[in-house]
């Protein structure tokens, strides 16, 4: 079992502590229903090659299967098996109809070209048909993903497919003009912000002038970062896969956004001072970190000298079961990623009734169905800690883990 996997069940185990779960819920919760493994041929400018693809589909008693899919040279089973695992805690924490999945493919889409990319994502579609649809399982992007692909993923499920119309709604997260939804690319960034909006609010804390550190620049970084400098907040410390970086007097969030339109990266940046490591990243004195790149980003030992109040988890289990025990006992409040990233799965299912109905949702009324979701999930999972007496994360996977058996007991039972 990777650590990573193991991570869900110990974050599972823990909450059982705090409510009464049937036997067989726990069972059935502790595997994955369906592990589909696929080959497929695709060929490339550079020739032939066989690729492996994933999907896995743990849970659907709420409803359909729903979660990313993943194109990184990490992604491996385990991996998302526990990612898959989070999107059913996920989507039942936002009273969603969707159970969760999660899928991908073991590759650097950066070493491809974009014929070739366009071939794999293609070819990856054909290996995935079978297994998906608008009410049995519908991916969306994840790492090393976008919306474009999304698009041609549809547009292939269509060409197979040859059914009655054209069918949009078995992939979410597509550009708007192709079906998907306003708000959709900001709205995991901005799920985040908005965790932290209410933390502050909490804890009675004005952000005017309070700092915070962000790890991972992607999508969901820069529209947490945004966010964040539009209410007042510096971002002193930031990283991307190539460089920490440092800069007390703060970096500019739209500067930092101009220049990711035309360079990969920020090794090259030019601004602030670049620190050795993620752990001097995550080592500075702020008020808020943002671990948004990948998953056991925060160990044990990061989590003995860090000296922010909250943690908000922008990426899926980027914080160790040891590191989240040094928290609980030194006062430092975690925002669980299965309450703190899920604005993207809360627009991907507006994007579905969206699709299913034919409907096209302006901009402000998407942003603010997102807006009062999320405050109203953390206000419930806050409040569920402090009846509970444990932590929100424990509170989460509580909240998640009830409505699931009462699902359960209502069919079995």
């Amino acid at each position: 079992m990777s650590s990573v996997f193991k991570n869900v069940k110990v974050q599972m185990q823990n909450a059982l502590r705090f409510c009464k779960i049937h036997p067989n819920t726990q069972k059935v919760l502790a595997t994955p229903q369906n592990r589909i493994l696929f080959s497929f041929p695709v060929q490339l400018s550079k020739g032939m090659d066989v690729l492996q693809g994933y999907r896995v589909q743990h849970n659907n008693w709420l409803g359909p299967y729903k979660g990313g899919l993943r194109f990184h040279p990490d992604v491996n089973l385990d991996e998302v098996d526990a990612l898959a695992s989070w999107m059913t805690y996920k989507c039942a924490l936002q009273d969603l109809p969707f159970g969760g999945a999660k899928g991908g493919l073991a590759i650097d889409p950066s070493k491809y070209n974009k014929e070739d990319m366009d071939a794999i994502v293609r070819q990856f579609t054909r290996g995935l048909y079978d297994h998906v649809g608008s009410n049995k399982d519908i991916p969306a992007p994840d790492v090393g993903t976008n919306g474009n692909m999304m698009n041609k993923m549809m547009d292939e499920y269509n060409v197979i497919h040859r059914g009655t119309g054209h069918v949009k709604s078995v992939f979410t997260g597509k550009s708007v003009e192709c079906g998907g939804s306003h708000v959709r690319e900001e709205a995991t960034g901005r799920g985040v912000a908005l965790c932290v909006e209410q933390w502050a609010f909490d804890q009675n804390i004005d952000l005017e002038g309070k700092t915070f550190v962000l790890q991972g620049f992607g999508n969901v970084g820069k529209y947490a970062a945004k966010v964040l400098e539009e209410k007042g907040m510096k971002m002193i410390g930031m990283a991307d896969h190539s460089v920490c970086l440092y800069n007390p007097q703060g970096f500019s969030v739209m500067e930092l956004f101009e220049y990711m339109r035309s360079n990969s990266s920020l090794k090259e940046y030019g601004q602030g001072t670049a620190l050795k490591s993620k752990d001097e990243l995550f080592d500075l004195e702020c008020d808020v970190v943002i671990p948004a790149a990948l998953e056991m980003q925060i160990s044990e030992e990061n989590a003995k000298t860090m000296k922010c109040k909250v943690i908000v988890e922008g990426a899926n289990g980027p914080v160790s079961p040891e590191a989240d025990e040094i928290f609980a006992q030194r006062n430092i409040q975690v925002v669980p990623d299965i309450l703190a990233n899920s604005g993207g799965v809360l627009v991907s299912y507006y994007e579905w009734v969206q699709n299913k109905h034919e409907e096209v949702w302006s901009e402000q009324d998407v942003r603010e169905k997102l807006d009062y979701k999320m405050g109203d999930a953390y206000r419930k999972i806050n409040e569920l800690s402090k009846n509970r007496n444990c932590t929100m994360r424990e509170a989460a996977f509580v909240y998640s883990l009830e409505k699931l058996d009462n699902v359960y007991r209502k069919r079995n039972v």
